[in-house]
């Protein structure tokens, strides 16, 4: 029987640049081995990374994929769960390097398998390849930044207008259903931050049906983008986390920082999903409870009315904004994927192969 396969993003591209929550994928304490891959692009990290998962999975392993922002085709790393291993890609945007090296941090570097001489050739072209990618990312970030004021806008129309003491009321509820009950622990729960969206060359994409599966609660909070969901699932978060339980928090790319977007208690079987027009989920198993939430209900629509051509003005900027943002990731991603013919012909894949064989046999075995 497979084991259980769920997708999300360990780092985003957002308002502030490119955002990592990389130090959340596997803690040193929790880690048995944290593998960082090294190497240039088209070397295969992510191939290889995939290709253990899959093979893990197969026999009955639970595996989180993480994916890259910037490539839709390709993982930034993978997390053996049942066997607190994780392999990470250690090179730029997302440098991770060792911290206890021997203890639990360890290094495979693909340019062991490269031919250095044939990438030398291609030196000249390389060198100006990596600058018109981090050009072209430079104007993208600049995009999503401005995109960023404007949600800034919708932001705080609508917080004006939130009736407050409604949305206490909801949370107050839920806790009271499902929290209060249990007693306040002396030891606090982990949380762990990533990105369940994201903001790539292809658009929007998520991957919030894959997190959900064997849960048998979710509360569905339907929301106008804009509207903030944060505080209430901030309390969710600490009402758990003093009760013991750990949390998944998922972030909002516009909003990486601060904004919680999704919250998942697995201990408690228990999910709160924000939906809205850029991401919301599909079909879910039937033992799963969905309750809705709507606090486009809690939102006094007069006291803004005023502000009203403002609100849409924003919105549509936003909008615009950001398509203007994903093209230019579209075009790093072209002259990245430009960049991977220089090491392609020059790699020993056999070899590589064979590598990634002896260290998902040695994952099987452990």
């Amino acid at each position: 029987m497979a084991g259980i396969e769920r997708h999300m993003y360990p780092g985003n591209n957002t308002p502030e640049g490119f955002f990592s929550y990389y130090q959340y994928i596997l803690g040193q304490r929790e880690a048995d081995k944290i593998i960082c891959i090294k190497g240039g692009p088209g070397v295969g990290k992510s191939t290889f990374m995939k290709k253990i998962g899959e093979a893990m999975l197969q026999e009955g392993h639970d595996v989180d994929f993480m994916h890259c922002s910037s490539d839709n085709n390709s993982l930034d790393g993978i997390v053996l769960r049942d066997r607190k291993i994780a392999m990470i890609d250690g090179t730029s945007p997302h440098i991770v390097d060792p911290i206890n090296p021997g203890a639990v941090d360890s290094i495979i570097h693909l340019g062991d398998f490269w031919d250095e001489e044939g990438i030398r050739k291609n030196k000249e072209a390389l060198i100006s390849n990596n600058e018109r990618i981090k050009s072209i990312f430079s104007r993208g970030y600049n995009y999503l930044a401005a995109a960023g004021k404007m949600y800034d806008n919708l932001c705080s129309i609508y917080e004006s207008a939130i009736k407050h003491e409604e949305l206490y009321k909801i949370s107050a509820k839920i806790i009271g259903d499902e929290l209060a009950h249990r007693e306040i622990s002396s030891k606090q729960g982990d949380v762990k931050k990533y990105f369940a969206s994201a903001i790539t060359p292809n658009g929007f994409e998520h991957y919030l049906d894959t997190l959900l599966g064997g849960y048998q609660k979710v509360y569905l909070i339907h929301v106008p983008v804009g509207v903030s969901s944060e505080r209430m699932l901030n309390l969710f978060m600490e009402g758990a986390v003093y009760r013991g339980f750990s949390a998944e928090g998922y972030y909002c790319p516009m909003k990486p920082s601060t904004k919680l977007e999704h919250l998942l208690i697995p201990d408690l079987s228990l999910a709160f999903i924000t939906s809205n027009q850029y991401h919301t989920i599909g079909q879910t198993a039937p033992e799963t409870e969905i309750i809705p939430i709507h606090l486009e209900h809690i939102i006094r629509y007069d006291l803004i009315k005023y502000q009203a051509a403002i609100l849409a003005d924003s919105k549509k900027k936003m909008e615009e904004l950001l398509q203007k943002g994903i093209l230019c990731l579209s075009q790093a991603k072209k002259e990245h994927d430009e960049l991977e013919k220089y090491y392609v012909p020059n790699m020993d894949f056999l070899k590589i192969d064979a590598l990634r064989q002896e260290l998902t046999q040695k994952f099987s075995q452990r």
